[in-house]
């Protein structure tokens, strides 16, 4: 049952976050922050952030007695879950797997994390930052389905990953209100035995990435093949929902 395990919330730096300023504490266990997002509400309990974060943007002294999470903590989970090139290389996915790893949420819940990008406007909360996903990456080809399978291996831990944003998302997850997630949030259907044939998949090309670096050049790999398998996880939530 989603309400006898920890529902976290994951807030990444788009521009909706801010909406989450004022939501009751009570509606979460844990509050993991990303990057700049520690700045949108002072209650945060984890900060996930990458190697190259400037030190000038992290919290202030007095907040590091919370748990601050860098490459050494989360390249492990990810690779736990499929290493970079699968899972995505996006702050987002990242803080999930790490979640996944290390907290077994019953429900994780995102807000700020669409990776959706005006043209014109501000960016993230705090006006215009770098676009990160919208770079040429081989682990960025199709942010869909890396949420597709985000949401599919988190159901075979019997979490369900919500999306609380209301606009347009990269995000493929169920959409969900903040202060209905304890108790009325179930995962999807997870066929486990595709699930894992997928993984066996992912794992016969052998793309690992121990230190969290990858060739970022597609003659490394095998498009096609991981188009198919982006196209299975796709397929497998479509009909697991």
């Amino acid at each position: 049952m989603t309400d006898r395990r920890p529902v976290v919330l994951i807030l990444g730096s788009g521009p909706n976050v801010t909406v989450a300023t004022d939501w009751p504490a009570s509606w979460f266990d844990r509050i993991v922050v990303m990057n700049n997002a520690w700045r949108v509400r002072p209650d945060w309990d984890v900060l996930v952030y990458p190697e190259d974060f400037p030190g000038r943007k992290m919290p202030p002294a007095e907040c590091w007695d919370r748990q601050l999470i860098g490459a050494a903590a989360f390249v492990p989970a990810q690779n736990l879950y499929g290493g970079f090139v699968h899972a995505g290389a996006t702050m987002a996915f990242t803080t999930a797997y790490w979640a996944l790893a290390a907290l077994d949420p019953g429900v994780l819940a995102f807000m700020g994390c669409d990776m959706v990008y005006p043209v014109t406007g501000d960016t993230h909360f705090y006006g215009k930052g770098k676009a990160d996903p919208l770079r040429k990456d081989i682990s960025l080809r199709d942010l869909g389905a890396k949420s597709a399978r985000l949401a599919m291996i988190a159901a075979a831990q019997h979490c369900a990953c919500v999306n609380l944003s209301t606009g347009e998302s990269s995000l493929v997850f169920e959409r969900a209100r903040p202060e209905r997630l304890r108790g009325g949030i179930a995962p999807v259907q997870v066929n486990r035995g595709k699930v894992a044939a997928l993984r066996e998949r992912e794992a016969a090309l052998g793309y690992e990435t121990p230190t969290g670096r990858y060739r970022n050049d597609v003659a490394a790999y095998d498009m096609g093949e991981l188009e198919q398998i982006d196209a299975g996880w796709r397929a497998l939530l479509i009909e697991s929902s």
